[in-house]
């Protein structure tokens, strides 16, 4: 009998996710893990882990499988919450989903499981793996949930060969429903609870709020750039080479206060991020108000009228050298070639047709329709069909 430890949120999926594997004949031990000690800044009055924990206990129980709480708080703060603080106080827009699934569900957490002699970790993600032999070598594979709704093989984007060939990801094959159909027949306490919401481990979060415990809050203008400005009007230079046009293409607008009008204050150009609609608190425009670029250096938000300012969209991304992370190690691509994807800048967005242009320094991402809002520190992440082959950190 495998031994698979799994991770209980306290949420519907990894409970269904519990019982699955038992019915698989795995020996199952669950495993709660408490990332968040401070009540200060989360949105709802009730403590959430507290609660989570204990429906984690209970299901664990009804399944009468072995359970127990891990505080990993210590390396959630240093990895993730100190990250946060860090990619905004640069003025990047960080992913932390994404993040704690690399560092520490499938890191810390993995360790810990490994150490209970477990073979697999297994969450309630919905995606799906597979196991491929490429050139006599077993190579594992991300695929996209089979619930088109909730497929979240973006948060995993991270995720390296190593992670995955210990991974397990029991729902994949199932949609939403299904899943609150099978805990509702096993009478589980998690059948009707609510989708747990922000920040992973943390629950909602007033981000302002939290990121002011590092970041201090200092008065800045809001400038409104129209859609006629001129530095939407130049003529595109003339290019002598590929990487020459997708650098032009991938570059921001350097914003300028001459350019726009002061439509009000803010209090810090960290707390925001592009293509942000709520939270500016200005009024009295025809159509609402995003962010079109931020500068943490002079403190300064830029803004545009509408979904369709022409300041929100941009035809190409560039990813660093250091930061493209491939899941499939065996496509990684060379200097000089290119590839055909369908590529996502945010959880939810529909896949993108895109082509990956790989150059000694990194790698740009170029798309065949512009697209809102590409906010740096984000992921971007390329798929083959429904497999998830690679990511990166927008530069």
């Amino acid at each position: 009998m495998k031994r698979v430890v799994v991770g209980l949120s306290g949420g519907v999926d990894s409970s269904v996710a519990a019982y699955l594997l038992m019915e698989q004949g795995y020996e199952v031990i669950g495993l709660f893990m408490k990332n968040w000690h401070d009540e200060a800044v989360t949105i709802s009055n009730e403590c959430p882990w507290l609660e989570d924990s204990n429906d984690a206990l209970l299901v664990a129980e009804k399944l009468g499988i072995p359970f127990q709480t891990v505080d990993l708080s210590e390396q959630y703060k240093e990895r993730i919450v100190d990250y946060m603080f860090n990619e905004y106080e640069r003025g990047r827009t960080p992913n932390p989903d994404v993040l704690c699934n690399r560092e520490i569900k499938f890191d810390v957490f993995m360790k810990i499981a490994l150490s209970l002699g477990a073979d697999y970790v297994a969450t309630g993600h919905y995606c799906r793996k597979d196991t491929i032999e490429v050139n006599g070598k077993e190579v594992h594979q991300l695929l996209a949930g089979a619930d088109g709704n909730k497929d979240q093989s973006y948060f995993l984007c991270q995720l390296s060969q190593e992670q995955l060939s210990k991974a397990l990801f029991p729902i994949g094959e199932l949609t939403k429903p299904e899943v609150r159909e099978i805990a509702a027949k096993m009478e589980l306490i998690t059948a009707e609870k609510k989708d747990s919401q922000g920040l992973c481990f943390i629950g909602k979060v007033r981000l302002p709020e939290f990121l002011q415990q590092q970041l201090q809050p200092k008065e800045g203008v809001i400038f409104e750039v129209g859609a006629d400005a001129q530095t939407y009007a130049e003529a595109t230079p003339q290019f002598t080479s590929v990487k020459e046009q997708l650098a032009y293409e991938a570059k921001n607008i350097a914003y300028n206060p001459q350019m726009g009008k002061v439509v009000g204050k803010h209090q810090g150009a960290h707390y925001y991020t592009i293509g942000q609609r709520k939270g500016l608190n200005v009024g009295g425009t025809k159509e609402p108000l995003f962010i079109i670029a931020t500068d943490v250096e002079t403190n300064t938000i830029y803004t545009g009228q509408g979904q369709n300012h022409p300041g929100l969209f941009r035809k190409a991304l560039f990813i660093q050298e250091n930061e493209i992370h491939w899941v499939r190690e065996d496509l990684t691509l060379t200097d000089g070639q290119t590839m055909d994807v369908m590529a996502r800048i945010r959880y939810r967005q529909p896949l993108q047709k895109a082509t990956l242009h790989k150059f000694d320094n990194g790698m740009y991402i170029s798309f065949q329709d512009a697209q809102s809002a590409i906010a740096e520190g984000q992921f971007a992440a390329w798929y083959h069909g429904d497999e998830l082959i690679g990511s990166g950190v927008i530069s």
